[in-house]
């Protein structure tokens, strides 16, 4: 997939209303070469996803030995919407709290006090954090109206090869 596919996929509205939500489920090889996938909340800065770790989070040795990640974002509803890309991590240590980790978790529904509380337990508990900031490779959007999953785009096309030919008619019994 070309980087302006990738992008044209990110920019339509629904995608922006995915990559607007707080969790996003990342993916990833861990050291032991088996299959990781994880709830973390992130944030989209209009060109790559952003999420926040800890500086000690054993996932950042799997990260910097591997980083082709995939990421996946969806909702709750029927039928689902669901955003998926792939592609690489940088990791960026930074000292303090980077501002998009109290931004990401800006919409958990919270009093005004429970996020003054909220903060100040990040703020002390940090010293710094890992920025992983991902680059999207590759996009595919999900709605199931307008697009699916290619395994069904397939039956779909499948079945109506089918009911062009007529090779679904099935006679009834004893009209032979």
């Amino acid at each position: 997939m070309t980087n302006d596919r990738t992008t044209e996929i990110l920019d339509r509205p629904l995608s922006r209303e995915l990559l607007a939500r707080d969790l996003c489920r990342l993916a990833y090889v861990a050291e032991d070469g088996t299959p990781r996938a994880i709830p973390i909340a992130f944030a989209w800065n209009g060109k790559e996803v952003v999420m926040c770790t800890s500086r000690n989070a054993p996932k950042l040795a799997s990260l910097r030995r591997n980083p082709a990640v995939a990421v996946t974002v969806d909702t709750e509803v029927h039928p689902p919407k669901i955003l998926l890309v792939r592609g690489t991590v940088e990791l960026d240590e930074v000292d303090g709290i980077p501002e998009e980790y109290l931004e990401m978790n800006g919409s958990y529904e919270m009093t005004a006090e429970q996020r003054v509380e909220w903060e100040a337990e990040v703020r002390s508990l940090y010293d710094g954090m890992v920025r992983i900031v991902m680059t999207p490779t590759w996009a595919k959007l999900i709605d199931f109206e307008t697009t699916l999953p290619s395994a069904v785009e397939e039956l779909v096309r499948r079945r109506a090869e089918r009911e062009r030919s007529g090779a679904g008619d099935v006679p009834a019994a004893g009209l032979e």
